[in-house]
């Protein structure tokens, strides 16, 4: 079988050339485009979140051989999340190589988180069917750089660290609303604002409402933590 020239493009980023390539042709292969002769990447999907988080648990252990569970736990968290995935995703340009259907297509669908996480871990599970545990860990590890290394010592959720900030003052949780919504279906664009019950204050911006919480939500951790 011989690979279209984005795909053949991909495997180059990837660093990876399949024996079988059709399991790379599914891993792209978006279910708005299944067919019963054409699979598409869910079952992978499963697989490859696997995949990622044992080697991204072996990698943490490694890294930091005296920290607790505790510290690991929000560290693991943060990088085998569907944000860090998409960014990843991003990175290789997995957008170019998607299979998808017309909807999915105008709807821009080849820049959307969700669809860049979900293909990222598919095409780990690809290598790693393809080519066994030790090529798919080569390939995460590649790709996710230093990003074992940069990850915050403590990785907690900034909405988790507010939340629990406020209750030790014995405040009600934060509050989170949607200031404003901008921008075409495909690329929103979110501005959430965070308030404490003492009229503390914070905004965020950011192209999914989570992230723009989490952002909100730090931007105003560090003011009462400055206070």
């Amino acid at each position: 079988m011989k690979l279209a020239a984005e795909l053949q493009a991909l495997e180059a980023r990837l660093g990876h050339t399949f024996e079988r390539p059709d399991l790379l042709v599914r891993a792209v292969t978006h279910s708005s485009m299944s067919s019963p002769t054409r699979q598409d990447n869910q079952r992978l999907e499963f697989l490859g979140d696997r995949v990622l988080g044992l080697v991204m648990s072996e990698a943490l252990l490694e890294h930091d051989k005296s920290a607790a569970e505790g510290q690991l736990a929000p560290r693991f968290n943060a990088l085998v999340r569907k944000e860090t995935c998409a960014d990843v995703a991003r990175e290789i340009d997995i957008g170019a190589a998607l299979k998808l259907g017309r909807s999915e297509m105008m709807s821009g669908g080849r820049r959307k988180q969700a669809l860049l996480g979900d293909a990222m871990e598919a095409v780990i599970a690809a290598v790693y069917r393809d080519a066994g545990f030790d090529a798919a860990r080569a390939m995460i590890l590649r790709l996710w750089g230093d990003r074992v290394q940069s990850v915050e010592a403590d990785a907690r959720d900034p909405k988790t660290s507010l939340q629990e900030w406020a209750q030790a003052r014995k405040l009600p949780p934060p509050n989170y609303d949607l200031v404003s919504r901008s921008g075409p279906d495909h690329a929103p664009v979110f501005t959430i604002a965070v308030t404490l019950e003492n009229g503390l204050k914070a905004e965020a911006t950011d192209n999914s409402k989570r992230k723009a919480e989490q952002a909100a939500a730090k931007a105003l951790l560090a003011e009462v933590e400055k206070g």
